[in-house]
């Protein structure tokens, strides 16, 4: 446990320390890349024709649309041709139609669901112009949606900033600065970043074996810092060039971690700016809290399962004393690999350094209902998106008991907002539960599933949830890689995706054109211990009633069924 202590205590100063320097960034207050960055964006300005002046919601929305259209034809039009382009060394075929239109709109959405392995199924020209470079492209555009909300929030007028401006900034600034770090030490860990060919090699054991090389650190530090979790090969961070060392290890997981706490820091700075400076605001400090104890529930719960083996092998005479190991990495054990697990899946990454499919059922439960949940810190910018409309219905609730009216920020929760708010809320379970539905019931769908039974319903709802939570880890036991699959996830994450940022958005605009009144005594405290516990116990309430049946049905059933096997 105390290697899981270390990260944490690690993570906590330095995610303060940059949410401070993102609320200076979204904020466009003066910060020390200034000097050569307003030169840098002041050219990419000038060549896109980008005129920084204040948008409206309609304008902002648009726009984040239709970049990001453009930018998924352009890689679907490359990912078809990847074959007769330059840089690909190792002969790379053009990617198949429906698959392609699974990992352009996985990649757009920042969810990089792969079905497919990246070492043989992309060309080096793709890795780099179209995997890295969207991987950029859409961790910026989440968070620019996330920060234009947050503004709309704190605002006393009804103010939303530029789309672009945003959208260049928090690459120039954030991005490339932290990818450009993170690279560097996993070189110096390992990782390999070259354009050289795969080289093969004759083993120890005197057969033949093909390394995969490339640029694989450049798409490491991103894939992490971006919150995207897209691997350079199949098998993701379990791989020695993909993550090689401890070090490298504990640099991904904060790595991971780092931009979506940060964001809810940069939120409270917003909103207490408006009243005194602080470290950490109280508004945006009982949000973190209540994520934290969140994520905490469930890292205990996946390290306790995973440390107690699967009693079937116990009976088996196999001593367990490290744990469950299968499908773990001895270089890791349980304690990293249980804390890997918890953070790709409650900050939304997707990146694996263990076989999830391989976990025992309770915990493979975590992650499965982290990325149910989705507001568990969540993806970069988006996860605080989602948590704050479970903010307003608490706040919707807890007024409704008491006799108050409901109110945030001094703006009145009212009648057109819930109905957005309950709307946004019901989309997500929408498409996990109603696509899981259509994957059992055709046969197309259920020739993807490999194991029977329990198993098998557990592989189905994991691989929907990531969709739509725009996660992008998997149950790699399920045979993903066919239309069916390529269609129906390519689906759940567009729509995971862009109907709740659009929603969102336009209650922001909602709670902004809103006549501003001043907190009384009768105004429900949003910034305190007990609301930390009131938003908790509402967000497991929404999730429980509206998961329990299907979660009964796969691991829940499938842990019974080992225990009681082995009674």
């Amino acid at each position: 446990m105390w290697q899981i202590a270390i990260v944490l205590i690690i993570y906590l100063p330095i995610v303060i320390l940059t949410g401070h320097y993102l609320f200076r960034v979204t904020m466009q207050q003066k910060t020390w890349l200034d000097p050569i960055m307003d030169r840098f964006d002041g050219v990419i300005y000038k060549l896109s024709g980008i005129k920084q002046v204040d948008m409206t919601g309609k304008q902002y929305v648009l726009s984040l649309i239709l970049s990001n259209a453009f930018m998924v034809f352009i890689g679907y039009v490359l990912l078809r041709i990847q074959a007769m382009l330059f840089l690909n060394p190792n002969d790379i075929d053009n990617m198949e139609a429906t698959l392609s239109f699974n990992t352009i709109i996985s990649f757009m959405t920042n969810t990089n669901l792969q079905h497919y392995s990246g070492e043989s199924g992309l060309s080096y020209l793709s890795q780099m112009l179209i995997i890295i470079f969207m991987m950029f492209t859409s961790a910026a555009t989440g968070y620019a949606a996330c920060m234009a909300f947050c503004r709309r929030l704190v605002a006393k007028t009804d103010t939303i900033g530029n789309f672009f401006v945003d959208f260049v900034r928090v690459i120039t600034r954030v991005l490339m600065p932290l990818s450009i770090v993170v690279a560097i030490i996993l070189v110096s860990q390992g990782s390999p970043q070259t354009l050289s060919a795969n080289q093969t090699v004759q083993t120890i054991e005197g057969k033949v074996q093909d390394i995969a090389l490339g640029p694989v650190a450049s798409l490491e530090s991103i894939k992490h810092i971006g919150t995207n979790g897209g691997g350079f090969n199949g098998a993701n961070s379990t791989t020695p060039f993909e993550n090689p060392t401890v070090i490298s290890n504990i640099v991904e997981m904060l790595s991971m971690m780092l931009l979506p706490g940060a964001c809810i820091v940069a939120f409270s700075l917003m909103v207490a700016h408006r009243k005194e400076k602080t470290i950490f605001g109280k508004q945006g400090l009982s949000i973190f809290a209540a994520m934290s104890v969140l994520f905490l529930v469930g890292l205990v719960t996946v390290y306790v399962a995973e440390r107690a083996g699967n009693p079937i092998i116990s009976e088996l005479g196999i001593s367990q004393e490290l744990g469950s190991m299968e499908g773990k990495e001895m270089r890791f054990g349980v304690a990293q690999s249980a804390l890997f697990t918890t953070v790709t899946t409650a900050f939304t990454t997707g990146s694996v350094n263990n076989m999830h499919d391989t976990l025992t059922p309770l915990g493979g439960l975590i992650p499965m209902f982290n990325m149910m949940l989705n507001v568990v810190f969540g993806g970069k910018g988006v996860g605080l998106m989602n948590m704050m409309m479970y903010v307003l219905l608490t706040i919707f609730i807890a007024c409704l008991m008491i006799g108050r009216t409901p109110q945030f920020l001094g703006k009145k929760i009212e009648e057109k907002e819930m109905k957005l708010i309950a709307l946004c809320i019901l989309i997500h379970p929408a498409i996990i539960l109603l696509f899981s539905a259509l994957a059992v019931t055709t046969t197309a769908g259920v020739a993807g599933i490999t194991n029977p039974g329990a198993h098998g319903l557990s592989q189905v709802l994991y691989e929907f949830a990531s969709a739509s939570a725009n996660n992008g880890s998997g149950f790699e036991g399920l045979a993903d890689n066919s239309t069916f699959w390529n269609v129906t996830t390519g689906l759940a994450m567009f729509f995971g995706r862009y109907l709740t940022i659009i929603i969102q958005l336009a209650i922001a605009s909602l709670l902004a054109k809103k006549m501003f009144h001043s907190d009384s005594v009768g105004t429900l405290k949003t910034d305190n211990t007990t609301f930390t516990f009131l938003l908790v116990a509402i967000v497991l309430m929404i999730g429980a009633l509206t998961f329990l049946p299907a979660l009964a049905l796969g691991p829940i059933t499938e842990h019974l069924q080992l225990y009681l096997h082995s009674v």
